[in-house]
């Protein structure tokens, strides 16, 4: 019953390796630089960023048009209460008298004489024709008056009008000159956050990638720890039907081949996890099976860390954007001084077509106007502190953002040291723990080890090739996020690809 089980998982074995074997010929092999680029071609979070900074563009190019002139149509219907009249009634009072007074007792010489043919020898009437031809006039001119309309409508209550304007700023004492400050700031800044964006997933990128590389290495060691489990039990079923070995060395060796099988397919489900979170960063679908090309890596050498921290200084995009704050709160400061200053403007309406509109009203206006609060209260001057204030604050936060990143640089440059010393000390233990299942596996045949002890020296070693697997990873993702705080991520292809690198692989 014992050897039919163990046909039945031979047999299985073999077909989930010819399985999983088929499965990697129809994976896509992928190299870290190729993922690279397919993931800065499909991720949402990029193209986000990339909306970002084209939004900004257009507030820059909306902020540059505050400096033209403003055109504009007004439409106007007005309903009221009673029309607009203009008495002039006391007018034709004061004046009346006087027309009538002169009319009918007035005396008048000197008048021109009307007639051509008589001016000649008569320029001027005499006094009684002067006289009679004055009052004449006169007492026309009062009925005239009389007969006039005194009370006069000047505008219909209900009336409506479409006019044209126009509004030129020619000083606003600043305030449009911060605007376009801002405003190009802000582009600046969504520039700076795309490039922090395209450094984070570079570095998710090489997390999740070489993590695939490790999960797979890890399956290939978990494998070969199979194998040997297989082999060991073979050999323990051989030995112990020879009765050369106890039952419980056989029983142990089946234990031991199960739990290799069990932490096998552990591994492989891990790996398919990691593979699922690459896609996501590559923004790729499930179905596109990959497999990394790329090998887990380190650096014989490396630069200290007062070339990352000067890098940093340099190129991180936080402290950039910490820069950007700072011109921000400058400008905010300025802008809060302009309320100070007067405002000036052409301003401009046209007619363009009107319903029982007063024929009083011109067709067109021109003019300039100025604007200049003087007293507003306190509230001014406690917006220009509150503006001082901003400037202050963004300042203590850029000294301290300075002083974290050169912490955390400092950190990950002795992280990355400790990695290789771990390797180095790693490749040691590797020779011994080679050596040391060699010779378990020996003394066993031989009948002078148990087959507990050559199932730990399979584990031993199986630990340590996981171990400097470990090793790698840690180094290339911290590599990774190092690059990233120093605000050049692109050097890590660059480093991937140098002839400082050694690689792993099992």
């Amino acid at each position: 019953m014992i050897r039919i089980n163990q046909v039945v998982t031979s047999v299985l074995f073999i077909l989930t390796s010819f399985i999983v074997f088929g499965q990697e010929q129809n994976a896509i092999p992928m190299t870290f630089s190729e993922a690279y680029e397919q993931m800065h071609q499909n991720s949402f979070v990029l193209k986000q960023a990339g909306f970002e900074v084209r939004e900004k563009e257009a507030d820059k190019k909306a902020a540059f048009g505050l400096r033209a002139p403003r055109v504009f149509v007004t439409a106007t219907a007005v309903q009221m209460a009673d029309p607009l009249t203009l008495d002039l009634t006391p007018v034709r009072d004061a004046i009346t008298p006087l027309y009538e007074a002169l009319g009918k007792y007035g005396n008048f010489s000197g008048v021109p004489n009307p007639d051509p043919a008589t001016s000649g020898v008569m320029p001027t009437l005499p006094d009684d024709i002067s006289t009679k031809a004055m009052r004449a006039k006169l007492l026309e001119g009062e009925a005239t008056i009389n007969a006039a309309e005194w009370n006069k409508m000047i505008q219909e209550k209900q009336f409506a009008s479409v006019n044209a304007n126009f509004v030129w700023p020619l000083y606003t004492g600043g305030k449009i000159n911060a605007a376009n400050k801002a405003a190009q700031i802000y582009e600046e800044e969504a520039g700076l956050h795309k490039e922090q964006k395209e450094g984070e997933l570079l570095s998710e990128l090489a997390t999740r990638y070489y993590g695939l590389v490790l999960a797979e290495q890890a399956c290939k060691v978990r494998g070969q720890v199979a194998e040997a489990m297989k082999k060991h039990l073979f050999d323990s079923q051989k030995l112990s039907e020879q009765g050369q070995i106890a039952k419980v060395e056989y029983l142990h060796a089946q234990v031991a081949n199960s739990d290799a099988e069990r932490e096998l397919k552990k591994a492989d489900r891990e790996a398919t996890i990691v593979k699922r979170a690459l896609q996501n960063t590559m923004a790729i679908s499930d179905s596109s099976d990959l497999t990394p090309a790329s090998q887990l890596f380190i650096l014989k050498n490396i630069e200290d860390e007062n070339f990352f921290i000067e890098l940093a200084l340099r190129n991180n995009p936080l402290l950039q954007q910490v820069d950007s704050k700072r011109e921000l709160a400058a400008t905010g400061v300025k802008l809060e001084k302009s309320n100070y200053l007067p405002s000036v403007a052409i301003t401009g309406t046209y007619d363009l077509a009107d319903k029982d509109l007063s024929p009083y009203v011109p067709q067109w206006m021109v003019g300039v106007g100025l604007n200049w609060s003087l007293f507003e209260g306190n509230a001014r001057r406690q917006k220009l502190q509150s503006a001082q204030f901003k400037e202050d604050q963004v300042e203590q936060a850029g000294l301290k953002a300075e002083e974290d990143i050169k912490t955390v640089i400092k950190k990950m440059h002795q992280q990355l040291g400790m990695q290789v010393e771990q390797l180095e000390e790693l490749d040691k233990t590797l020779e011994f723990a080679k050596t040391y299942v060699e010779s378990r596996d020996k003394a066993f045949h031989e009948g002078l080890s148990t087959s507990t002890e050559l199932v730990d020296a399979n584990l031993l070693l199986a630990k340590v090739k996981i171990d400097r697997l470990q090793a790698m990873y840690n180094y290339d993702v911290t590599l990774a996020a190092l690059l990233q705080i120093c605000g050049s991520p692109d050097m890590f292809l660059a480093y991937q690809s140098s002839s400082q690198v050694i690689i792993e692989s099992f």
